[in-house]
Parts: structure tokens; C-alpha cells; sequence
């Protein structure tokens, strides 16, 4: 691991501090999504520990910003949800402002999509069934929202695979 992705890695588990996924730390959802952006780079692997910090921590935007540069912060910004009175609401929020991304933060996308992913392969590896029903009904919008051809089809293609397990369908390798 690199000295950016190491500080981004360091100051991420101390933003969230105690916070569980599940039954476990944090940092094992953080590097999670960090092992599937390693083909996407350093910067990419950067944003992949931030994603969360702004959404679920007491960190600012700003303090993103001087910490790790205004393209790591345009990006956290990114895919972090918009406020929102329930889920759907932030979702179609969140779903909206994905869709207007393009050039260079187009690299958010992929970080959403590898956060999307891992949350997928552990509520399918965990058999939590209520989740990934929830994520079946929300990937129609956020795949419409956040999907570039190209971009991260590696990605997409193994969230149709999980999303299509167990429900009768051919999963579809066109994403």
C-alpha cells in the first residue's frame, strides 16, 4: 500500500472510530472496497477509504479537502448521499446528482460502484436476504444513475451476477 492510500486508510479508521458494519470494524467494509478499486489506482483507492467519512462521521468536506486535494473531495462529495427524510428519499437524491457526473469524476462513479458491490457480496455472503431484496429494488434507479459504458463493466457485471442469483433469471452479461 502507497503512502496516500496508507494516510487515507489511517485517517478514515479514525473518523470512524467505533462504527461496526455488521459485526465487524469499519475499516473491514473500507478495505473492501479498496481491494476491488485497485485496478482503478491510487486516487481511486484514496476515495474508496473517504466515501464514507462525510456521510457517517463528524468530518467535513472541508477537512477532506485540506487533507487530500480538491479532486479527492469533488469525488467524496460525490457519493456521499444527500440528506433526505428515509432511504429512498436520499437515494433519489443521491441517484439525481450521479447522474449529471461526467470526465474526470466519472472516478466517483467507479468508487460507488465498488461501495455498491462489496455491500452486495456481503448481505449475499452473510444470506441476508432483506438487503439484497432492498438492493434488487433500488439497482434499477442506481444503475440507470451511475452506469458509464466502459467505466467499471467488471464491476457491474459481478452486481447483476449477485442481484440475479436465486431469482429465476439469466443474469445478463450486458450491463
Amino acid at each position: 500500500m502507497n503512502e496516500a492510500v496508507a494516510r487515507a486508510r489511517e485517517f478514515a479508521v479514525a473518523a470512524h472510530g467505533e462504527q461496526k458494519y455488521g459485526e465487524q470494524p469499519y475499516s473491514v467494509h473500507l478495505d473492501a472496497v479498496v481491494e476491488l478499486l485497485a485496478p482503478f489506482g491510487e486516487q481511486a483507492q484514496v476515495v474508496g477509504y473517504l466515501h464514507d467519512v462525510v456521510e457517517d462521521t463528524s468530518v467535513s468536506l472541508e477537512a477532506v479537502r485540506r487533507e487530500f486535494g480538491d479532486r479527492v473531495a469533488a469525488c467524496v462529495t460525490i457519493v456521499t448521499d444527500e440528506p433526505g427524510a428515509n432511504r429512498r428519499e436520499r437515494k433519489a437524491k443521491t441517484n439525481a446528482k450521479l447522474t449529471a457526473v461526467s470526465g474526470e469524476d466519472a472516478l466517483a462513479l467507479v468508487v460507488k460502484a465498488a461501495d455498491r458491490l462489496s455491500n452486495l457480496r456481503a448481505s449475499a455472503r452473510g444470506g441476508s436476504d432483506s438487503k439484497l431484496g432492498m438492493y434488487r429494488r433500488e439497482h434499477p434507479a442506481f444503475h440507470e444513475a451511475a452506469y458509464r459504458p466502459g467505466l467499471c463493466d467488471e464491476l457491474w457485471a459481478e452486481m447483476n451476477r449477485i442481484l440475479n442469483a436465486g431469482q429465476g433469471a439469466t443474469p445478463d452479461p450486458v450491463v
